[in-house]
Parts: structure tokens; C-alpha cells; sequence
């Protein structure tokens, strides 16, 4: 059997040699290398060719930040960052993310070698992800495009939204991703205008870090992003991200839908969960749903997407070249739950071309010539 070769980048002895007896323990792997500083570590990756590298961020001579850009733009290679629990390792980890890092681990400020093994699983499935993942060399993004005020810089005409009963006539959309899925919900969101109908996301990423994820995308975005908060009415034009270490789903709380936040169980091993999420829009908003899976390992919401499309929603899921990891998607897709597949920025436009035309069906419904 091939083994993974690892390359470990840390300025901390201690946890060079954690981290090479964690990966050395795995059938399935070796530690071919372990690099106090980037400027070792890039003589060894020209000498050993890794198939994975641990990165630090904070070490001396370069910034972990520096040789993740520098890595991805010469020679990209799957990498994973360890990164502190606190707010700057959160907004850190949010830029590695984009330069092209697969994933990440925590590791914690005090009692770094008990934290570290605690988490010897989780770091080597992530080692694993990461060797199968699909790395791009990294180019510098374009900014976005200035923000708009409305759908009419999307379309040629928007029509006013529809409300009867109480209930906007607006869809609520609903996004699940794991791993890569940062930046592919970034690719998405950035493309939809101010006053899009609401948009509800899981994305796998554990406490301390979905504040700075979703402040992050509150200020490339058009519509306002921020953490769900428990109880809070959901409104057209906002984004909602479940908070890590919470279940977040949506309810109806007489004529509006509100999100729920509370300290669930794990479902499929993780918290958040898109199978919460998605099994609450079959049961709660129906054929009102759109549903999107993006990259990420496993089949976390494949059964409650299916539900979804039962329940009358319209489906898509991300397209294998797009995806870091196809493992979600693929899931979706097997379980009959999808109607298109497409990249997230295909995605993004076909929801606006969706979301136009259904608003400009309630607006002749609800004419006054029809009245």
C-alpha cells in the first residue's frame, strides 16, 4: 500500500514531534520530513515531493501566510493549517482558506501536546482529505464587482415581492458544504444581489471560527452575512451561518420563519449539520426550498436533501472539476436529491434567473388587472 508522505512545517519542536508521531502511528501514512521555518521546509519539498504538508502560521524567517501564497502559486500541494483557537488564528485560517489551503486543524493555546493527541483522529482524517482533494495553483482574485442595489443590475426588470398570508412569496435557499467549502460559498454569494430572498448555510467549521467566516463574507457580499442567532426572523436580502458547536435550522413562528439555534446532538458526526438544516426546509418550507450541496467529504444531508426534493424544492449541487473534495455532492447526487449540477458560480446564476422569474409569475398573479 502507498503511504502518505507528510511534511510537517512548525517552529515548535514539541509539536514537530507530535505531529510526526501521530502521522508515524497511521497504517496508512508516514511523516517523510518535519521543518522548523518556510525556508527549510521549501529545500525539503523540492528534495522529498510531499503529498501533504501541516503549515504553521506564526514562524520566523516567513509567515505561514507568505508560503501558503508562494506554495500554491509555484507548486501546489494539499496542505493543512494548524491554527490556534483565537480570533486572529480564526481570521488567519479564513486567508489560508482562500490562498488554497484544504482544511484545518485548532489546536489549542495551553496543554499543546494533550490537545494535539485529544485530536490525533481529526487531524489524520483531514491528512487523508487533504491527499485525495483537488489543489488548483492559486491566482489572485479579482475584486468584486461594485455592490448593487437591487436584482435589477442582475436582470433587466425585478418585480416587487409577493406576500399573502403573511408569508413573502420569496424562496429561502439553503446551502451545505464541508471541506473547501469556504470559498466555493464565497464564489456563490459574492454574485447575488442586495435584495435576493433569504440564504440559510451550514458550513462544517467548529466554534470560534464561523464569526470571522461569516464576518468575512459580509464584506465581500451584497447582502448582509452574519451568525444566526436563536429566535431572529429570517428576512429577505440576509445571509445566515450556523454558528460552529450549535444545530441551526429553521421553524415558522406564526406568519414568519425564524432560526433555531441550540446545543443538539452531533448528526453524522458533525455539529452543524446539514441534515439538520435540509430536513427542516422539507418539513417547514417545501416547495418554497432551494436547496445547494457544495464540496465537502462524506454524506452529511444527502437523505435530507432527498426529502427536500420530495417536499417540492429544486436542487443543485456542485460539479466534481469545481469541488475540492466531491464526497457531499457526489452523495446528493446518488440519492436522487439534485435536479442540476453545476459550478457555484453556475449556481449562482441560475438561481438569480430563477428567483427573477419567480417573482415576475407572483407579480402578474397578483396584478391589479388579475385582482
Amino acid at each position: 500500500m502507498k503511504k502518505i508522505r507528510v511534511l510537517v512545517v512548525d517552529d515548535s519542536a514539541l509539536v514537530r514531534s507530535i505531529l510526526s508521531d501521530i502521522i508515524n502511528r497511521q497504517a496508512d501514512m508516514v511523516c517523510v520530513g518535519a521543518a522548523h521555518d518556510p525556508l527549510m521546509a521549501r529545500e525539503m519539498i523540492r528534495a522529498i515531493d510531499p503529498d501533504v504538508i501541516t503549515l504553521d502560521v506564526e514562524m520566523p524567517r516567513m509567515d505561514g501566510l507568505d508560503f501558503l501564497a508562494r506554495l500554491m502559486r509555484l507548486r501546489p500541494t494539499p496542505v493543512v493549517m494548524i491554527s490556534t483557537l483565537t480570533e486572529r488564528g480564526a481570521e488567519v485560517t479564513m486567508k489560508a482558506l482562500e490562498l488554497g489551503a484544504v482544511d484545518f486543524v485548532s489546536k489549542p493555546r495551553v496543554g499543546v501536546a494533550g490537545g494535539l493527541n485529544e485530536l490525533s483522529l481529526v487531524i489524520v482524517e483531514k491528512i487523508r482529505v487533504a491527499a485525495n482533494a483537488t489543489v488548483r495553483r492559486f491566482v489572485s482574485p479579482v475584486p468584486p464587482a461594485p455592490a448593487t442595489a437591487s436584482m435589477e443590475d442582475a436582470k433587466e426588470k425585478k418585480s416587487p415581492s409577493i406576500v399573502w398570508g403573511g408569508l413573502s412569496s420569496d424562496k429561502l435557499v439553503f446551502i451545505g458544504a464541508s471541506t473547501g467549502g469556504t470559498e466555493a460559498i464565497k464564489e456563490l454569494m459574492i454574485k447575488l444581489p442586495a435584495d435576493f430572498p433569504a440564504v440559510l448555510i451550514t458550513q462544517h467549521m467548529p466554534a470560534g471560527f464561523t464569526t470571522s467566516f461569516a464576518a468575512r463574507l459580509n464584506g465581500l457580499c451584497r447582502m448582509a452575512v452574519r451568525e444566526a442567532v436563536h429566535g431572529e426572523r429570517i428576512l429577505t436580502g440576509h445571509a445566515y451561518v450556523a454558528p460552529g458547536g450549535f444545530q441551526f435550522r429553521v421553524d415558522r413562528s406564526g406568519t414568519n420563519y425564524v432560526a433555531i439555534v441550540e446545543d443538539g446532538e452531533p448528526i453524522n458526526r458533525h455539529k452543524p449539520s446539514v441534515e439538520v438544516l435540509f430536513r427542516s426546509a422539507a418539513k417547514v418550507v417545501g416547495k418554497n426550498a432551494i436547496g445547494i450541496m457544495l464540496t465537502g467529504m462524506g454524506n452529511d444531508g444527502a437523505r435530507a436533501m432527498r426529502e427536500m426534493k420530495e417536499a417540492g424544492s429544486f436542487n443543485y449541487a456542485q460539479d466534481e472539476a469545481s469541488c475540492i473534495v466531491f464526497g457531499m455532492p457526489r452523495e446528493a447526487i446518488a440519492a436522487g436529491a439534485t435536479d442540476a449540477v453545476l459550478s457555484p458560480s453556475a449556481i449562482a446564476d441560475a438561481l438569480i434567473d430563477r428567483i427573477s422569474a419567480d417573482r415576475a409569475s407572483c407579480a402578474a398573479r397578483f396584478s391589479p388587472a388579475r385582482l
